[in-house]
């Protein structure tokens, strides 16, 4: 268990993590006492739970009425008078919005737009998650209140910090969005409070829920690695971790996110259903909606034999269908056909690890499984088995698998465990070079030849590499590169930007943005298909106003053109942390300076 030191500071504050899962979502918060050592308490009820167990995490649906306002949220949902009003006044449901936020850079042959529950007419997936998040905010901090006498709360609410958990696949784009949410949420009121919110992904969330159950103490820990597998409602998250000498912990291979949660087991019992059930008098929207549901609330979880036959308990005993199996109320399914639902999952988390395993410098020895889709003994059994065909044992954390990644978001907060990640992806800039007839890239390049102000040749549309992908990174660790603009007028030099650009393909070396996006096989259900990759993406846009810095530009001469500008600059990539920044800094008079510069993230329009 943790053996948290007391905190050093010198007021009292207030630490809150908000979990906002596809399925289900829970908040954790720990109060930091001078002197004291914060415990990590789980916010353990809400409104409309029939009971508060440790484990008490709320349902992420949300409804809202025909004039877009929020009618009920979480466990409100589920008050029997309220599905009778939300009938009558035809309220809309809203839930799996979180996978609306993914990017569409994941692996998501098997995912469109229009396979997930939809969003209300006026509502985007960022007005949602607000909404979602302001409920969460409202009562978690209602909660906290009536656990503590009267005075507690005057001396703690202008002093509170909070963290966002998100999906290893989530990156700056999704960040960003969250950030507007907590905004509108009322969590922090502007950019000014950007220090009082924090993201963790998932998969270091689950980390650091582990080591403060003890699990992490076993021995010859640091002499191996080990994976831990947070399979949640919407996505499986995978992390490899070495501990070192120091007692931190470092990834040993690039994370991993695959869209194989809990809900996509659904997902492929609906399509059956459907296929199923078509020619049936249970062929209808409404029926086939209500089946589902018993399935995913009930048969989904109980299934553990592959040779007993399963029920879905929808009706009563005078509903039967002898065609399609239901008889006295229920539906029967075989086990061939149960643990079909459940087998892209279990394939695509054997390939992530197998993908972890191989690119790890340290032999990783144990898997750590976690998350609510983690309670499935399905899942977990058939894990078990091909994992140890892998010589990897699987193991189950004691205690309430679902409250790790809140808990370990608390605990990422003030324990701070990991101290290397590894880069996912080759970051860098796109810029222009000079032409250089020797080398045959350029020969063929040479009908793009420009003339830049001081009379030189160059060519556009390089790929600048600051940050190669699978580079271990320790904290606050700067990667920069060094980039010069010309100019007949200096205007044009006052304010600098630079997109920073993300490569997601195999290319150790990618050198030109415009050779991809390119074209890559996919293989659904036995068929071969070709579909468009975007490998390169603009991440950020990185801006410094440098009008007001003496010396920064440079007046020069050229025989055939005159007079024209030149700056010389550096783009600064920190990467360290859970949240992607960057910078533009440049030399005054030999001391370096730096912005103010702002990040501005391009795909917030397309997510909105």
């Amino acid at each position: 268990m943790s053996t948290r030191q007391n905190y050093q500071g010198l007021f009292r504050k207030l630490v809150i993590a908000f979990d906002v899962g596809t399925t289900y979502s829970g908040a954790s918060y720990a109060i930091l006492d001078p002197g004291l050592p914060p415990v990590i308490e789980g916010v353990t009820s809400f409104p409309g739970q029939l009971s508060t167990r440790g484990d008490s995490k709320i349902p992420s649906v949300i409804w809202y009425d025909q004039d877009g306002n929020v009618r009920a949220v979480g466990s409100e949902a589920a008050d029997e008078a309220f599905l009778e009003l939300a009938d009558d006044e035809d309220f809309i449901k809203v839930e799996w919005f979180k996978l609306h936020l993914r990017p569409k850079h994941l692996a998501t042959s098997h995912v469109q737009d229009n396979d997930l529950p939809p969003l209300p007419p006026s509502k985007t997936a960022l007005d949602v998650f607000a909404d979602f998040l302001h409920y969460l905010h409202t009562h978690s901090i209602d909660y906290i209140k009536k656990s503590r006498d009267p005075q507690f709360w005057s001396s703690i609410e202008n002093s509170i910090d909070y963290v966002l958990t998100h999906p290893n696949g989530w990156e700056g784009p999704q960040q960003a969005l969250m950030r507007q949410a907590a905004i509108r949420a009322g969590l922090i009121t502007n950019a000014d409070d950007e220090s009082r919110l924090q993201f963790v992904t998932e998969g270091e969330a689950s980390l650091h829920y582990c080591i403060n159950k003890g699990i992490m103490n076993e021995p010859d820990m640091d002499r191996r690695g080990i994976i831990i597998v947070d399979a949640g409602g919407g996505t499986v998250d995978l992390s490899a971790y070495a501990k070192t000498p120091s007692g931190a912990f470092e990834e040993i291979a690039r994370t991993q996110c695959r869209l194989q949660g809990s809900v996509y087991v659904t997902r492929r019992a609906l399509a059956w259903l459907k296929d199923r059930l078509k020619d049936s008098k249970y062929g209808n929207n409404q029926d086939i909606t209500h089946i589902t549901s018993v399935f995913d609330k009930s048969t989904k979880h109980l299934f553990r034999d592959d040779t007993s036959v399963s029920y879905i308990r929808f009706g009563s005993a005078r509903d039967k269908d002898p065609r399609v199996d239901i008889k006295g109320g229920q539906m029967k399914i075989s086990g061939d056909v149960m643990k079909d639902f459940f087998a892209p999952s279990i394939q695509e988390i054997v390939e992530a690890i197998q993908e972890q395993q191989s690119e790890a410098h340290v032999p990783i020895s144990s898997v750590y499984l976690v998350g609510g889709f983690a309670a499935s003994d399905w899942l977990f059994n058939n894990l078990e088995t091909l994992l140890e065909r892998l010589q990897l044992k699987l193991s189950r954390p004691d205690g309430f698998v679902n409250k790790a990644v809140a808990d370990g978001a608390v605990s990422f907060y003030l324990d701070h465990c990991v101290a290397a990640r590894i880069s996912r992806f080759t970051y860098g800039t796109e810029c222009c070079t000079t032409f250089n007839p020797a080398d045959p890239q350029h020969q063929k390049r040479a009908n793009t030849i420009f003339l830049q102000a001081s009379g030189g040749r160059a060519i556009p549309n390089v790929f600048d590499v600051i940050l190669p992908k699978g580079v271990r990174i320790q904290e606050e660790t700067e990667f920069r590169s060094s980039y010069f603009r010309q100019s007949s007028g200096k205007l044009a030099l006052q304010k600098l930007s630079d997109d920073i650009m993300c490569y997601r393909g195999n290319a150790d070396n990618p050198r030109w943005t415009d050779v991809e996006p390119s074209t890559e096989l996919v293989c659904l259900k036995a068929k071969i298909l070709i579909i468009p990759t975007e490998l390169f993406s603009t991440l950020c846009t990185v801006e410094a106003d440098t009008s007001k810095a003496p010396g920064f530009i440079t007046e020069k001469y050229n025989l055939n053109q005159g007079r024209y500008y030149e700056a010389a600059y550096e783009v600064v990539l920190l990467f360290g942390m859970t949240e992607l920044k960057a910078q533009i800094c440049w030399k005054e008079n030999g001391e370096e300076k730096r912005g103010p510069a702002t990040i501005v993230y391009d795909q917030i329009n397309e997510l909105r």
